[in-house]
């Protein structure tokens, strides 16, 4: 059998949130989709709060993840410990709260999801990625394993994808808010895009409004970031899991306006 799993890219504010509303549900419906997992970091443009997680569950989320900004709003610090469907990286410092790994029922099969952050230009003092991932993949094993990979670099997405082919069934990249055009199979049979694009105003710069992130590239002082106004997309990948080798067998770039 064929299982459909659909990635959706980071949610940028409100805006974002209420797209995925909108349109996630039905979207499922349309495309057949078995397990969907949303990057919400950006849901309170610096971070997530935790009615907001109720709302991407509510549209259609079924396991959320994080990344840098997990900590950029501190009520969300007791809801990692008692979610086990919110992630934030799995290669966080050990004193960090709450989990980056989980395995979930999807009907008669279970799904891994793992959340990791790059170490490329985000300076979180985090942990290698790359032995977290070898890590996780030694415990409890799901017939699938998604890795969503919140990194700023190609280079590093690519690597990561590269190093997991054919021991998971799909490896996506957040953080950059732009969707690539690499969507592919990796030679073991890996699905893998360097970034899934995001879920928020499509007339903006990565989801804020363009003339406050020209002012800070001017010099000025943009303040607190503010979601650009007027119309959304909502981007992602659905990715075709083969359950018989636990494999993919097809990406699809989605983009939902």
């Amino acid at each position: 059998m064929i299982y459909h799993i659909l990635a959706v890219g980071d949610v940028v504010g409100e805006q974002g949130v209420k797209h995925l509303e909108r349109h996630l549900r039905s979207f499922k419906k349309l495309r057949d989709i078995h397990f969907t997992v949303v990057n919400g970091e950006n849901a309170s443009n610096v971070g997530i709060m935790p009615d907001q997680v109720e709302q991407l569950y509510s549209a259609g989320a079924d396991v959320v993840t994080l990344g840098n900004h997990t900590f950029g709003k501190q009520q969300i610090v007791s809801r990692l410990e008692d979610d086990p469907y919110l992630l934030r990286p799995a290669n966080y410092t050990g004193r960090a709260p709450g989990r980056g790994y989980g395995i979930f029922d999807c009907g008669h099969i279970q799904i891994g999801v793992m959340n990791l952050i790059g170490r490329c230009g985000l300076d979180f003092n985090a942990d290698n990625p790359f032995t977290t991932a070898d890590r996780l993949l030694k415990g409890e094993k799901a017939l699938f394993t998604l890795v969503d990979f919140h990194a700023e670099a190609t280079s590093e997405k690519l690597a990561m994808g590269y190093y997991l082919d054919g021991r998971v069934s799909a490896v996506w990249g957040t953080h950059t808010h732009v969707p690539t055009a690499d969507e592919q199979i990796f030679p073991k049979g890996t699905g893998y895009i360097s970034d899934l694009g995001m879920t928020g105003p499509i007339r903006s710069v990565l989801g804020i409004r363009p003339e406050q992130s020209i002012e800070g590239f001017l010099g000025g002082l943009p303040g607190r970031y503010q979601t650009a106004d007027g119309a959304c997309k909502m981007q992602g990948v659905i990715f075709d899991l083969d359950s018989s080798t636990g494999l993919c067998v097809g990406a699809e770039r989605v983009d939902i306006r």
